[in-house]
């Protein structure tokens, strides 16, 4: 039902491979003065471990499952859900999912879990290795965006988006996935070729951030079985495990009696389930099923300091409690007191985001949650990402939050803020429940499958919620939170770049001293009113026009803000909010360093006549938000709501256009943040591609260059505004709205808020600034350098095209080739080679900046197969420009890329994107008209003839990043 894993308040950082990420989930916890608080008595009810083989949680549980849903169990075990969708309409998604993980890992097999993910795309019984994924690009699938996998401590899942529900599709899609759960060659030839893919994917999640959440994992979870089966692995292991070793675990695990598929999507859910039913019902376990591991106790401990050094880390503080898991499955009493735990947690993060945005505050962001670790452990924390050296200052704000909640509790109106706040919601996911997305829903019931919780529809969440909270008061929320901080510790966590003077024993003795400082009650706010509900007489209509072949309408008012409206069907209770002003980074001199960098400030910074957090407290129960963003031809206002709150979305953005609060305390928290950016950045080589190359490809144009620490030391909050605030106040306005709405409520809702404005004098953009500079083709690479691991190494090359209008079929052909150079890619470096886990080719062509495209390649690779592998790419390159693709090829290319586009264009987002200045640019509505048709016309002499414009080696520019002498 409404469980935490649901419900998240705060996400931390996750430790699960691929696409797939655990976060802990909230709830909040009380400190007792005591070391090791008495752990609560369990709840009534059933627990994960009564579940039989081939059992739902909801044959065991009080709380009703979903009827949407039809679950079934093989006779060998295997259980399936199957539910009808048709959001978007002839799509489905499938899922294949197991209850093993890197947990149920030998010493010696350490890494084979997420090893064994990479075999099932790597030949089967019935499918040649290098063809599955062949396979599913010819029904469209996309390698990485349709075809996915992911390995975690405690489950495996296999993962097919198809465009198209046909049974040709489908029946090719499930002999893949029955293909992979029992019927794997696991050829020594094919591991030995995939080791260095798997090596490169443990490279590039590499990083100072995911080492410091592993040791904050080991400490944690001190002598229990987790830290010590990371799912990526063990490099040696990696590197030398016979294929054996992979068929043992897969034997052992992959079996029907811990699987379950899913399908979702635009079908007959009756011929769904005898597909199901024909396909793996034969399937059977091969030799003795695995033994399910022992995580071991939770650590006896009382307060305990570590300190982690990590180069290149951001400073963070984490105050944690741990006791062991309650392992139960989900019951309404576990829903209630979970809730009633969810809602005193959002009190807290409501507390800790105030701290964290006053004038001096002592941390730059800070949260609470807790979470049951993989069935070893439940911890409880309170966190926060600390100024550079000031971590002793976070301690104290966070003990002594957690101490005035303890002492104090959460106040009637704070609760009464959350409810109010968590039911907006909720509410507006009920009336959305129509056309909930299918793979959403096929990912909600993955989602519950490893912690016994019963999948629920949001009109049952709504009303459980609504039954709950009727009357609710803060002793009863007080009540059940001073039993969340129970068990071993508190455990302090310190993560810092450089080491700490006097190490455990000084965080130790900081924390104590900060315990004998009182705290005092919280402090009730005062009064406020929402002061921007009007903004003049309403604004009239001068013109309204009908693009009636893309259903969407243009209006033009009279003081000469534009409205672009599409009504849609897509996803009910949703509206997309765009405001275009200005002209972005036309607006910008290119000799000046952006201060868009800081951007988020704009918006931290509340308005002029109400801060941020009181604007949240005074528009509780509404759903809108706000973002600053810059596009190449405009400054961004974005939000997103429902149709209740539109008008109160609009006079948000008109409010932030015309009258932004530029708080200084706002600009100084993003400004700390980015100042310890640069260490994090250097320490990989991911990192230096995003700080450098946007810079690199426009030959310093300072529109698109990343901050140096000087210049970010130096910014001021007028620099931002000198940018911004005259754009959004006096630039010319474009408005477009997408989603569940109506033309008239559209223009009301406008006419309100920018239609009331005075008319702008919408200066024009700087001269010459549509030109764009492009580094010129150069014999020798660019060399860029990081300090991170000395066997990570990444290269980025790229050939100069043109703008999308000098030719647009001529930029559809080069898109074709761009997706021909990723099969290339794909085929001969990861699938052949093995040097790579994901190289991408792709193309981009601006529709602003004069003559500026280009198509690129990038990749992962250790800086000792750079040269090899820039050689592979030349080679390619050559082949392209000589030969004509296969036909084969061809459909693999284009498929794929037509059919993303064909389920982006149901989506709001999309059409948001498309109509986005198509009342100044009609060619960019023509644009978009034609772009299946010419993707589909594009033909194997076309790539090659783009190829021979494109591909030259002399065209080429060639950025490389290596390891600094000395580096890790």
């Amino acid at each position: 039902m409404i469980s935490a894993s649901r419900l998240a308040l705060v996400a931390a950082a996750g430790l699960s491979l691929a696409a797939c990420s655990h976060l802990p989930s909230p709830k909040l916890p009380l400190l007792k003065h005591e070391a090791t608080a008495p752990e609560p008595a369990d709840l009534p009810g059933p627990k994960l471990a009564d579940l039989k083989p081939g059992q739902w949680a909801q044959e065991l549980s009080d709380v009703a499952v979903d009827p949407s849903w039809r679950f079934g169990t093989l006779p060998n075990g295997m259980r399936y859900a199957i539910r009808k969708n048709a959001t978007p309409p002839g799509q489905a998604s499938l899922r294949l999912w197991f209850d093993a993980g890197s947990l149920m890992e030998a010493d010696d097999q350490q890494g084979l879990a997420h090893f064994l993910e990479h075999m099932a795309f790597n030949g089967s019984k019935n499918v040649p290795e290098g063809e599955m994924v062949k396979i599913l690009e010819r029904h469209g699938l996309a390698f990485g965006a349709d075809t996915n996998a992911q390995t975690s401590f405690d489950q495996t899942s296999y993962q097919l988006d198809l465009p198209k529900a046909d049974d040709a599709t489908v029946d090719s899609s499930l002999m893949l996935l029955r293909e992979a759960a029992g019927e794997l060659t696991i050829a020594l030839e094919a591991v030995d070729r995939e080791r260095g893919v798997v090596l490169s994917e443990q490279r590039t999640r590499d990083t100072p951030g995911y080492r410091v959440a592993i040791a904050t994992l080991s400490a944690q979870m001190e002598g229990q079985l987790p830290p010590k089966r990371i799912p990526i692995g063990k490099t040696e292991v990696l590197k030398t495990a016979p294929a054996q070793r992979i068929r043992d675990f897969y034997e052992a695990w992959y079996r029907p009696e811990r699987a379950v598929l899913v399908a979702v999507g635009d079908f007959d859910v009756d011929a769904m389930e005898a597909k199901i039913k024909g396909k793996f019902g034969d399937w059977a376990g091969k030799g003795q099923p695995g033994k399910l591991p022992d995580v071991g106790p939770v650590a006896k401990r009382g307060p305990t300091a570590k300190v982690i050094t990590e180069a290149g880390a951001p400073w963070s503080v984490q105050i944690s409690w741990m006791r062991k898991p309650d392992d139960l499955l989900e019951s309404k009493a576990v829903d209630e007191r979970d809730m009633l735990e969810n809602l005193g947690f959002a009190v807290i993060n409501r507390r800790l985001q105030a701290i964290g945005r006053s004038a001096e505050p002592p941390f730059i962001a800070g949260g609470a949650f807790k979470n049951d670790q993989y069935g070893a452990v439940r911890v409880t924390t309170f966190a926060a990402t600390a100024q550079p050296t000031e971590w002793q200052a976070a301690v104290e704000a966070l003990d002594a939050e957690q101490r005035r909640v303890l002492q104090y509790g959460v106040r009637q109106d704070e609760l009464d803020r959350e409810i109010a706040s968590l039911r907006s919601v909720l509410a507006a996911t009920a009336a959305g429940e129509a056309t909930q997305r299918t793979p959403a829903l096929a990912n909600q019931l993955v989602g519950t499958l490893n912690d016994g919780e019963v999948i629920t529809s949001p009109s049952q969440n709504l009303a459980f919620y609504d039954q709950l909270v009727k009357g609710l008061t803060a002793e009863r929320v007080n009540a059940v939170l001073k039993t969340a901080f129970a068990g071993q510790g508190p455990l302090l966590t310190i993560a810092a770049p450089t080491a700490i003077d006097g190490g455990d024993k000084a965080v130790l003795k900081a924390y104590e001293d900060a315990r004998a400082k009182p705290v005092l009650p919280p402090s009730a706010p005062g009064e406020t009113v929402w002061p921007y509900s009007s903004f003049g007489q309403a604004g009239k209509v001068a013109e309204q026009k009908d693009i009636t072949d893309l259903d969407a309408v243009f209006v033009r008012f009279e003081n000469g803000v534009k409205l672009s409206i599409k009504p849609t069907k897509f996803r009910d209770d949703q509206i997309l909010v765009k405001v275009r002003a200005g002209h972005g980074l036309l607006d910008l001199p290119s000799d000046k360093q952006s201060p868009l960098w800081s951007g988020s400030a704009l918006i931290e910074g509340g308005l002029k006549q109400i801060p941020a957090q009181d604007i949240e407290r005074v528009l509780t129960g509404k759903i809108w938000n706000a973002q600053l963003g810059v596009e190449d031809d405009a400054f961004t206002l974005t939000g997103r709501t429902r149709p209740e709150d539109l008008s109160t979305e609009m006079q948000v953005l008109a409010a932030y256009a015309v009258e932004p609060g530029w708080r200084p305390e706002a600009f100084n928290r993003v400004k700390t943040g980015y100042g310890t950016l640069h260490d994090q950045l250097q320490s990989t080589t991911g990192g230096v591609l995003g700080r450098d190359l946007g810079g690199l490809m426009h030959e310093g144009d300072q529109r698109w260059t990343f901050p140096s620490r000087q210049q970010i030391a130096a910014a001021s909050l007028d620099e931002l505004k000198t940018a911004v605030a005259n754009p959004l106040a006096q630039g010319d306005l474009e408005i477009v709205i997408v989603g569940d709405t109506t033309v008239d409520k559209a223009i009301a809702a406008v006419a309100e808020t920018f239609g009331a404005l005075p008319k702008r004098p919408g200066d024009p953009p700087l001269a010459g600034a549509e030109k764009a500079p492009f580094p010129a083709p150069s014999a020798q690479p660019v060399i860029r350098t990081h300090k991170g691991r000395a066997d990570q190494g990444a290269l980025f090359m790229a050939w100069r095209t043109d703008d999308l209008f000098a030719d647009l079929q001529r930029s559809r052909d080069i898109t074709v080739l761009s997706q021909v150079m990723q099969l290339r890619l794909i085929d001969e470096l990861r699938e052949k080679q093995g040097a790579t886990y994901s190289p991408s080719a792709s193309s981009t062509a601006s529709v602003v900046f004069k003559n500026w495209g280009y198509l690129a390649v990038s990749l992962e690779v250790p800086p000792e197969q750079l040269d090899g592998v820039v050689a592979t790419i030349r080679e390619i390159a050559a082949d392209l420009r000589d030969k004509p693709i296969t036909a084969d090829e061809l459909e693999r290319a284009k498929k794929p890329r037509i059919d993303q586009i064909e389920k982006a264009r149901a989506t709001n987002e999309y059409w948001l994107s498309a109509l986005s200045g198509a009342q100044d640019d009609p060619r960019l509505l023509d644009a978009n008209r034609s772009v299946l048709a010419g993707l589909s016309r594009v033909s194997a002499a076309d790539v090659q003839k783009a190829a021979k414009a494109v591909l030259a080696d002399d065209k080429s520019w060639l950025l490389l990043v290596k390891p600094e002498a000395g580096a890790k």
